[in-house]
C-alpha cells in the first residue's frame, strides 16, 4: 500500500513546488514595485516649482498668466494658465511630478 501512495505523493509535489516558486517570485516583484514608488510626501511645497516650470514651458507661446494650481497628490500637480501673444490667446494645462510630465495647449476663441 505504501509503495502505491509514494509515487502519487511525488507527482503531487511537482506542481506544489512550482506554486511555491511562483509565490516567492510574486512577493519579490511586489517589493521591487513598492520600492520604485516612494510614498513619502516631498519635504517642500512643490507648488512654486511647478508654477515656475510650467510657466517656462508656456513662455515660448507668449506672455504667461497662471490661473490655478491643483494638487492631485502631495507631489503631483496640475497647473492651469493662459498665454497671450501674436494677437491670439491660448489656454494650457501642465502636469507636474517633480518635472513637467505633460503639457496641453489650445486656442481660445476671441471675445465678440
Amino acid at each position: 500500500m505504501l509503495r502505491s501512495i509514494l509515487p502519487l505523493i511525488a507527482l503531487g509535489a511537482l506542481p506544489l513546488g512550482g506554486c511555491a516558486a511562483g509565490l516567492a517570485a510574486s512577493a519579490v516583484g511586489a517589493a521591487v514595485r513598492a520600492a520604485d514608488r516612494p510614498d513619502a510626501p516631498p519635504s517642500e511645497d512643490p507648488g512654486p516649482a511647478a508654477r515656475s516650470a510650467c510657466s517656462a514651458r508656456a513662455a515660448q507661446y507668449g506672455t504667461v498668466k497662471i490661473i490655478d494650481t491643483v494638487y492631485k497628490s502631495p507631489a503631483k500637480l496640475v497647473v492651469w494658465g493662459s498665454v497671450e501673444g501674436e494677437g491670439r490667446r491660448q489656454s494650457f494645462q501642465c502636469r507636474y511630478d517633480g518635472k513637467v510630465v505633460g503639457f496641453d495647449i489650445k486656442e481660445v476663441e476671441a471675445r465678440r
